[in-house]
């Protein structure tokens, strides 16, 4: 079995497809996937698609792209994630790519969701782009690694690699590791101690090959899962069973069917 640690099948272009993917899921082995939150104006739609199949799971948060959503305080994350299927808190963490200014602003939504982890006692969601060095600053000054998380759709270098791995974070790897020219990100695919993967899609965007830039859904997690292994040099079955068993690790509140 296989896990889809990411993907955002609430967004319309794949919500309206939902039979025809969670299908296909069960097709190519994979038994689970968690729907992330990015806003709170839609969450509703990302807990709905939870509560409707025993196979999704949900977090809940707000992206750092999003610039005009409804700002999160504490209290309001907390009462949302008492929910018995969000089993993390984000997406969450800083992207310097659009913010050019770094703005303080994201970093205080950052520091909010790593309190929010911390006083439910649950791991994070961490989206991090153009912006390591704030983002592991943060979580060493919050104490985040009293709960971890992992760092999703990993394209850092093996150094900011082993400062998370020391944090107690997972790396997760999604479809560009396939893409030929991520050297780097294949480096630290074949690095990060196999106890310590995720496998994900981000799906709808970043496609695997041979599907790269057409619209990504959570069956093609299986072509991340087939990477790896090539990378490191080892069974397919190693990888799905290795990554299966490290997101019910750290993912606490999910409950394994298969």
């Amino acid at each position: 079995m296989l896990v889809d640690s990411h993907c955002h099948l609430d967004f319309p272009d794949l919500a309206e497809r939902l039979p025809e993917l969670l299908s296909r899921m069960q097709t190519n082995g994979v038994g689970c996937a968690v729907c992330i939150g990015v806003n709170l104006e839609d969450f509703p739609r990302v807990i709905a698609l939870a509560e409707a199949h025993p196979q999704l799971y949900a977090t809940v948060g707000v992206h750092p792209e999003y610039t005009e959503a409804e700002e999160p305080d504490l209290a309001r994350l907390l009462k949302l994630a008492v929910h018995p299927k969000i089993i993390a808190i984000g997406e969450t963490g800083l992207d310097y790519y659009w913010q050019k200014d770094r703005p303080e602003w994201q970093r205080e939504r950052f520091r909010t969701h790593i309190r929010a982890a911390l006083a439910c006692n649950k791991p994070l969601v961490i989206h991090t782009r153009e912006s390591a060095e704030d983002t592991l600053r943060l979580l060493e000054e919050e104490g985040a690694q009293a709960v971890g998380g992992v760092m999703h759709c990993f394209t850092e270098n093996w150094e900011i690699a082993q400062r998370a791995l020391d944090l107690g974070f997972y790396i997760s790897f999604s479809g560009i590791v396939t893409f030929k020219n991520a050297l780097i990100i294949k480096e630290v695919a074949q690095k990060t101690p196999l106890e310590r993967i995720l496998v994900e899609t981000d799906s709808p965007y970043l496609a695997p090959v041979p599907y790269r830039g057409k619209q990504n859904q959570p069956s093609y997690v299986l072509h991340v899962a087939e990477e790896i292994a090539r990378l490191r040099g080892i069974s397919l079955e190693d990888v799905a069973c290795a990554t299966t068993d490290n997101f019910f690790r750290l993912f606490k509140n999910a409950i394994r069917l298969q």
